[in-house]
């Protein structure tokens, strides 16, 4: 017998970016994102113009998701929806109309954490992608956050240690605002990481405790360091702009990669998936990759379009609660400090 087909409409709007997907079981059938450009004149997120951007991209985003999965609307099964975290304004958008829909459609409505939503986007169907096997570790690193979590099973997660201030993302955006790169400055740094020397700068990793992060010192670090040698020379940033990112890059990757390492000795697990929009950066794959040859683990790492915010990913955990008919009332609200 057949088993039948299950619809999920997942609706992700946490931050800067309205997402609408579709998944059929645990097959993406589309994944729709409207960014936000505006945001880039003021050199990061607008809580306030993020929310009105909401309102005016929601309907559009999930009727295109609607019509790219080619479906009806009468054939979805349940509507999940990113409850938290995030900033206040723009969840209340995405949890305002997905409570709405459902309710419109008579089926029911599901909340999900954003920060689950990153680690189990691992488990999409998708050809020639491996999915972790459970114990393993999952390390999300997004602008907003930066933690280290044991995964048991899908709905059994401890976080281990994660960041005390600025998430990785904030170190990228704020480093290369003090270099005069536009927003955000991640990608660009890890373009010109690639073409400089690693080891042309040296920066000091901050020193914390066990599995906790802390990125505040290294920025205002970068900070300093600039600022003394534009003072002494003022062509600095110009002259070695790419020998600048590249060791920002390599102190921000040493970092993460000593965090992993102790997790692995704590844990003696060796799975290890990556998550959230930094991973996405070449110079941290290339890191994993490494570590697999030399300590003998076992990486996985999303598609791309899977690693920055995206309502697949809210979809896919969707999916996984319908199964379990963990269902939420109406009356649920959004949460913007929401914990794993």
């Amino acid at each position: 017998m057949e088993k039948e087909n299950i619809y999920i409409l997942g609706i992700e709007s946490s931050c800067d970016d309205t997402s609408a997907a579709v998944l059929c079981n645990n097959k993406i059938l589309s994944n729709v994102v409207a960014d936000q450009k505006i945001h880039t004149e003021y050199g990061g997120v607008v809580p306030e113009l993020a929310s009105r951007a909401h309102q005016q991209n929601i309907v559009p985003v999930v009727h295109q998701a609607i019509e790219k999965a080619g479906i009806k609307k009468e054939q979805l099964h349940a509507i999940a929806f990113t409850k938290g975290p995030g900033l206040m304004g723009s969840l209340l958008v995405g949890t305002s109309f997905a409570k709405s829909l459902a309710y419109g459609l008579d089926i029911p409505l599901i909340d999900i954490n954003h920060m689950q939503a990153h680690i189990l986007a691992h488990f999409i169907d998708e050809e020639d992608h491996k999915k972790p096997s459970f114990p393993f570790l999952a390390m999300t690193i997004s602008g907003g956050h930066t933690q280290i979590v044991k995964v048991k099973s899908y709905f059994d997660m401890e976080v281990l240690g994660e960041t005390i201030d600025d998430a990785v993302g904030e170190a990228y955006d704020k480093s290369g605002k003090v270099l005069g790169l536009g927003y955000p400055a991640g990608p660009e740094i890890d373009r010109r990481a690639q073409l400089g020397n690693p080891k042309a700068y040296k920066f000091t990793k901050p020193k914390v405790e066990g599995l906790k992060f802390s990125f505040s010192g290294l920025k205002t670090a970068i900070l300093y360091f600039v600022q003394r040698e534009v003072k002494a020379n003022p062509n600095f940033i110009e002259e070695n702009l790419n020998d600048i990112c590249a060791s920002i890059q390599y102190t921000i990757i040493g970092i993460l990669m000593d965090k992993l390492k102790l997790a692995v000795k704590q844990t003696g697990i060796n799975h290890i998936a990556i998550g959230g929009g930094v991973s996405a950066n070449s110079g941290i794959r290339k890191a994993l990759k490494d570590a697999e040859q030399k300590f003998g683990w076992t990486s996985y790492v999303p598609k791309f379009e899977y690693t920055t915010d995206n309502a697949a990913m809210i979809a896919i955990v969707g999916y996984l609660k319908y199964l379990e008919k963990d269902f939420s009332d109406f009356n649920v609200m959004a949460t913007a400090r929401l914990k794993l």
